[in-house]
C-alpha cells in the first residue's frame, strides 16, 4: 500500500488574503475552520481525488526559498499566468533559463509555484534551482 496526495498546507501571514488568492486560483471554496486556519476545498462537482489546501495562520514572513511547491496544471498555460498575476501573483526568478516548459509564480506572501501545461511529461516537470 502506498500513501496519495491529499492536502497542502501553507504557512501564510494573512489568512483572509491568501483564502482568497488561493481559491481564486484553484477554483476551490474556503471553509472556515478552527481558530484563524481556513480550509481549502474542491468545488462540490470536482474530481473527488483532488488534494485540499490548508491554510495556516503564523506571525513570520516567509524567507528564503520554498522547499515544498505546488505546480498548476492547465491547458492554455501561458493564458492562466496571466490570470494569476491579476489575482495577485508575481513573476519569481528561482534561476530558470527561459526555456523550460513552466513558469514560476510567487503567491501574495512570496510563496513561489509553477504552472505548466496539463498535459506536460514527467521529464518536463519543473525543478526549482537555486
Amino acid at each position: 500500500m502506498t500513501s496519495r496526495l491529499a492536502q497542502l498546507t501553507l504557512d501564510v501571514v494573512d489568512v483572509d488574503r491568501m483564502a482568497i488568492f488561493w481559491s481564486e486560483a484553484l477554483g476551490y471554496r474556503s471553509v472556515p475552520d478552527e481558530g484563524r486556519s481556513i480550509h481549502l476545498v474542491p468545488a462540490d462537482d470536482a474530481r473527488d481525488d483532488l488534494p485540499t489546501m490548508w491554510l495556516q495562520p503564523v506571525s513570520e514572513r516567509k524567507a528564503g526559498k520554498n522547499r515544498c511547491h505546488p505546480d498548476l496544471e492547465s491547458d492554455e498555460p501561458a493564458e492562466e499566468v496571466e490570470r494569476l498575476v491579476a489575482l495577485g501573483a508575481t513573476r519569481a526568478d528561482v534561476g530558470q533559463t527561459g526555456d523550460e516548459g513552466f513558469v514560476v509564480l510567487a503567491d501574495p506572501e512570496g510563496n513561489e509555484f509553477c504552472v505548466l501545461g496539463a498535459h506536460a511529461s514527467v521529464t518536463d516537470r519543473p525543478v526549482l534551482l537555486g
